[in-house]
């Protein structure tokens, strides 16, 4: 055995060791980066829809609850509520919620499938700013006039307990209301259609 045959055997074997390790390193590299066109279960679960009982939501309280990144509120308003509701077709801007800020099945003043039971989206329409709950009657920083409803600190956008805004805000819609189905008596979902049952 000569220098060269070894040499050559060594030459063929650290080759294909290279080769080898090479392959390895592309697939390695390659698996991530494919993988990564695919969806996270993070960015899967932000567009699913959320199931929520409702059973437990005490009358007055307001319940918050995350669908596709944004605040989705539910308020389970009393006999009270719904009657002040119905005074304020006059004080604020689209009573009959005629711009499209809710599904086609949702209707009426009380822009819900159930009346005592408010499914609305907690971002201001101005700029997107977050409201705050503001149930009490007359507190003094809102006024004698305020029956209840959801008051934006940002810029002072006011709308009533049905998510309607009130006229001379700065907000130029009611508060969005999701599409939503009740799957049975306690059992909402956000994110689905009563026809997708």
């Amino acid at each position: 055995m000569n220098n060269g045959d070894v040499s050559q055997g060594r030459r063929r074997f650290l080759v294909g060791a290279t080769a080898a390790v090479g392959g390895v390193g592309v697939v390695g590299a390659a698996v991530p980066f494919v993988a990564s066109w695919n969806p996270s279960a993070k960015a899967e679960a932000a567009g699913a829809p959320v199931t929520v009982n409702v059973s437990k939501i005490e009358p007055g309280q307001q319940v918050t609850v995350a669908w596709r990144g944004k605040p989705v509120w539910l308020v389970r308003r009393t006999e009270e509520m719904i009657n002040d509701i119905k005074k304020l077709n006059d004080t604020v801007k689209d009573p009959q919620s005629e711009a499209p800020q809710q599904p086609p099945y949702v209707e009426g003043i009380l822009r819900s499938l159930k009346p005592e039971l408010a499914v609305l989206v907690g971002i201001c329409t101005h700029l997107g700013c977050v409201p705050t709950y503001r149930p009490e009657i007359a507190p003094a920083d809102l006024g004698a006039d305020w029956l209840g409803g959801f008051f934006c600190p940002c810029h002072g956008s006011r709308y009533d307990l049905a998510g309607r805004v009130y006229k001379a805000q700065p907000a130029p819609l009611n508060l969005e209301v999701p599409p939503y189905r009740y799957d049975d008596d306690a059992i909402l979902t956000i994110g689905l259609d009563p026809e997708a049952a």
